[in-house]
């Protein structure tokens, strides 16, 4: 192996490999080679010795698996998942920022944390990969014991790639911006040594065409390049780096020769189950953009030709748009998909949920209603709010209150959503 002596000397120091063993635990560890190849597989790391011994047979870098093991050894290969399921024990979110620009990267992850730290989360860590990018992590102490009722450590991979793909879209326009205030499409084409073709689409710039965020990199038993592994072609050290320190990083920062160990990737603080809100946020936009077009028995004229005014709104509408403390969230999608079916214009839909926003119980940040506004705005079609027996809508946030119209003359609601109670309710008045 070319420079066995600097990764010898490298992996040879105690701190170095305390802090490989302390995040190898519980996971499957394999080898690779300066040709990349990886090492066999199951293997693991336990004792400082297991490092060197791998070194001796010429591998550079060291890679972890996202799941966590009761007994990683038992592991082979086809294994189905119920089998998996039995030996997993918890899993780690890992979003890996894809981008061959250190300075475009920089700029995505700054994003991805800002969106983390919108959802409240603390327990987040930052490393270089050793490479032109970086990785993301939230521990899985920070997620929450059981998701509607199932044990988190059985969700996987399911829940963190639509946790990654909220992500993306939550930070997409901000992102757009941010690249293009570095440079013009052209240049940045020219920075990452692609054609303009393959970095926009119909509407502009495409910044997920440019920074690569694959959550159907999730799979099961797959590998990450530990904190403080060496990079198996730069040689340099994969550097948990704070957030505060982001801005000015460089690549230079990661060399062995220079490097502490200080700060930790994934540290496993079980004080602080912060990801409850990121988890909620995830699955409700997953379960948006499983919406399919559905065509509503509309009492009324099918096509609307005029603004119906708040008089002939639904109460559970009404009560949403009184501001709330619990629902607030939900409500961001059923709120702008009511009005666009009530035939209001946009711009007075924005301006309706801004200060709609001001008489919540506290507001929400401005910079989300944004977001999701602009996810919105984005959609070639008139959503539907949930059915009114969604039970994870009205019911669930409590601003369900029929009245003799939702009942349609009986005891029981009648009204399929509240985008039928409009016509109802005219053509009573009729």
């Amino acid at each position: 192996m070319k420079n066995f002596s600097p990764v010898w000397n490298y992996y040879s120091r105690k701190d170095v490999q305390e802090a490989l063993l302390e995040v190898a635990k519980y996971r499957e560890v394999v080898g690779v080679f300066s040709n990349e190849n990886f090492g066999k597989r199951p293997n693991m790391l336990i004792y400082p010795n297991d490092i060197l011994e791998m070194v001796k047979e010429g591998v550079v870098s060291f890679h972890g698996s996202v799941e966590r093991w009761s007994n990683p050894m038992a592991l082979q290969s086809g294994m189905i998942k119920p089998e998996l399921d039995r030996l997993r024990i918890g899993w780690d979110l890992i979003i890996d920022i894809d981008v061959p620009d250190f300075e475009i990267a920089k700029l995505a992850t700054k994003l991805v944390v800002e969106a983390l730290r919108d959802h409240g989360i603390k327990n987040y860590s930052i490393k270089l990969t050793g490479g032109n990018s970086f990785h993301v992590g939230i521990p899985f102490e920070a997620f929450p014991e059981k998701i509607n009722f199932q044990k988190t450590e059985l969700l996987y991979p399911d829940l963190p790639q639509k946790i990654i793909e909220y992500l993306k879209d939550y930070i997409r326009d901000q992102l757009k911006e941010d690249i293009l205030a570095l440079d013009n499409p052209l240049s940045i084409a020219e920075r990452l040594k692609k054609s303009i073709t393959e970095i926009t689409d119909k509407d502009g710039l495409d910044p997920l065409k440019i920074v690569q965020i694959d959550s159907m990199l999730v799979a099961s038993r797959h590998m990450f390049r530990l904190p403080y592994s060496l990079h198996e072609k730069s040689l340099l050290v994969s550097l948990p780096v704070e957030f505060s320190k982001l801005d000015k990083i460089k690549k230079e920062d990661a060399d062995p020769l220079r490097v502490k160990v200080v700060d930790k990737f994934l540290d496993r603080r079980i004080d602080l189950k912060d990801a409850n809100s990121l988890v909620v946020e995830a699955l409700d936009w997953s379960e948006r953009h499983g919406i399919t077009e559905e065509k509503v028995p509309y009492t009324g004229p099918k096509r609307i030709i005029r603004e119906i005014s708040e008089k002939f709104f639904p109460p559970c509408i009404l009560k949403c748009l009184n501001g709330l403390s619990d629902g607030r969230k939900r409500s961001v999608f059923i709120l702008p998909n009511f009005l666009r079916n009530m035939g209001w214009k946009w711009e007075k839909i924005e301006k309706e949920m801004i200060e709609w926003n001001k008489k919540n119980t506290p507001p929400l940040l401005e910079r989300y209603i944004r977001t999701q506004l602009r996810w919105h705005v984005r959609q070639r079609r008139n959503l539907l709010p949930p059915n009114c027996d969604n039970q994870n809508f009205y019911l669930d946030f409590n601003v369900c209150l029929p009245d003799e119209v939702c009942k349609g003359g009986t005891e029981k609601i009648t009204i399929k959503n509240p985008v039928n109670y409009p016509f109802r309710k005219m053509k009573r008045k009729q």
